[in-house]
Parts: C-alpha cells; sequence; structure tokens
C-alpha cells in the first residue's frame, strides 16, 4: 500500500434529519434520533477513508485544545500518523439533509483560513508516494513542494463553476488529478471540463455527478467518458460523497490501477459510504470493495 500526505480540514460535523426542503418555521421540532455529531472535515474524512482502504496516511490539519479538538484528536486515532498544529477554536458544521439526501451545509472555519502550518509538519515531503492536498488555504503553499517531488498532486476544488476561479487557480494549475462536482455545472459537464483541459496541465479530471455517475477525463488518450453510477445500499446522506469518491479513486490509482478502473472501484465506495449519516463514517476496507465490484 502507499505512502500518502493528506493535508485538509479537521472540523466536528453536526447532522440534523429534516422532513422536507424549504424548512417552514416551528419553535421547537423534537427530532427523536436525528441529530448527532461527529468529527469530520474533508481533509480528515480523506485520511480516515484512505486508512480504512490499507494505505500508510499522514494527515497534516489544525485543532484547537476545545471540545472539538478532542473530538478530531478521537476520531484520527486509525490514521498512522496525525501531525496537527494548534490553533484557538476547531472548526465546526452543521448539515441539514432530507428524506432524498438533500442537504445544506453550513461551515464555520473559525480564523483557519488565516493560518499556516508550521514549517516542521510538512519538512518530509519527498518521503511520500503522493499527496492529496485539500483546497484549504494552509494547503496552498504546499502545492509546490509537492510538485517538485515529483509524485502525482491530488486535489479537489469541490463545487466550481468558473474555470479560471481566483481561490482554487492555485489547486488547479499545480494538479496533476483534479476532482470537483457538477453541483454549479450541471448540463454542461464535459464542455467544462473540456475548457479546464484547455488552461491547466492536469493530467486527469475526474467529476462527481451524484446519481449520474462520473465524469473522468484522460489527457493521455484525449478522453471523456462516464462511469455509471451504482446502488449497494439505500442512501441515507449524501455529505461527504465527493470525499469518498476521491479517496477511492486516489487509494487505486496511486496503487497502480487505471484511471477508469479506479473511477469504477471509487463509484461503489461513494455509493456504500451514503448508506450512513455522517462525513466520516460508512467506509469499506479494500477487501470488503472488491468483493462488491
Amino acid at each position: 500500500m502507499s505512502k500518502i500526505f493528506v493535508s485538509g480540514l479537521s472540523n466536528v460535523e453536526t447532522s440534523c434529519r429534516i422532513g422536507a426542503f424549504p424548512i417552514e418555521y416551528a419553535p421547537i421540532d423534537y427530532n427523536f434520533f436525528g441529530v448527532s455529531s461527529i468529527a469530520s472535515g474533508v481533509g480528515l474524512n480523506v485520511a480516515l477513508a484512505l486508512s480504512k482502504l490499507g494505505d500508510k496516511i499522514t494527515f497534516a490539519s489544525f485543532a484547537a485544545d476545545d471540545t472539538a479538538g478532542i473530538a478530531v484528536r478521537a476520531a484520527a486515532e486509525p490514521i498512522h500518523e496525525v501531525r496537527l498544529a494548534g490553533c484557538d477554536e476547531t472548526p465546526q458544521s452543521v448539515v441539514l439533509y432530507d428524506k432524498d439526501g438533500r442537504r445544506r451545509v453550513y461551515t464555520d472555519l473559525k480564523d483557519i483560513q488565516e493560518r499556516s502550518l508550521p514549517a516542521e509538519l510538512f519538512a518530509d515531503l519527498a518521503d511520500f508516494d503522493a499527496f492529496c492536498l485539500c483546497n484549504i488555504n494552509f494547503s496552498r503553499e504546499l502545492l509546490p513542494l509537492a510538485k517538485a517531488s515529483g509524485k502525482p498532486v491530488i486535489c479537489d476544488v469541490h463545487c466550481i463553476s468558473d474555470a479560471t476561479d481566483a481561490y482554487n487557480a492555485d489547486f488547479m494549475r499545480y494538479a496533476d488529478v483534479l476532482f470537483l462536482s457538477n453541483e454549479n455545472i450541471r448540463g454542461r459537464e464535459e464542455s467544462f471540463v473540456r475548457t479546464l483541459s484547455e488552461v491547466y496541465p492536469c493530467a486527469i479530471i475526474a467529476v462527481g455527478m451524484g446519481d449520474k455517475g462520473a465524469m473522468l477525463y484522460t489527457r493521455e488518450d484525449d478522453r471523456v467518458s462516464v462511469i455509471p453510477a451504482v446502488f449497494t445500499r439505500e442512501p441515507v446522506n449524501t455529505v461527504g460523497a465527493g470525499d469518498a469518491l476521491f479517496s477511492a479513486f486516489t487509494h487505486f490509482y496511486v496503487n497502480g490501477l487505471s484511471p477508469h478502473e479506479s473511477l469504477r472501484a471509487a463509484a461503489v465506495f461513494a455509493s456504500y459510504k451514503i448508506g450512513e449519516s455522517g462525513a466520516s463514517k460508512g467506509f469499506l476496507t479494500e477487501a470488503e470493495l472488491l468483493k462488491l465490484l
């Protein structure tokens, strides 16, 4: 299995099941077993998913010495190596989701966007086989360093709609493998991918499309293809589906599978994951995933 460096957000996520969107006002709603809190965050989700798949993960992030930070440290125990810098408050998020899996996420990053990782937390980047650098500000300074190592740089820019998006441009410029969601580009996924391929040098671009599957672009053969969605179990909450798709693709691709085979396996991994509520739960081991495949 591969040695992968992951840099990204860790937070505490509170999920709340609702009847339907839009939400009608009421002063109180008794929601028995409908509210839960769990340590999460894109970086932590990816690090946990890759660890469950069997990779040797080093995870760099921020967490304070508060209740949320204690939860993050406890959740991160399955990860091979955790490098957490301190901060004033650990970020938190709230997720509202309905029976169809639709959701609304409120994220409070505290002051994380103004912080930089201490240099000693990433002084050994040359030792890794690949880098998952999530699109949080403190990952930005790692991009040229990871790229200089000659190992794959894999990034997820999530819900973008502009190929020249100022915040995400660095991540798209340095990524060898680029992931994004189709939430803001529905109906124009292929044209948007083609535009990205003209603007940035990524070798691979993948687009998560929910129940429509996933789209894959490979520069080597200048080909765009679609991986169909699969059904493994009844969906509960789609939060974290994109992180799961990203993680499983990374695992199989870095360990030698073709981009198409890697995304096909990732679609199964993500389908199974959304059968559980909580973005950092519901992950399969590699053996369990291969059995489903």
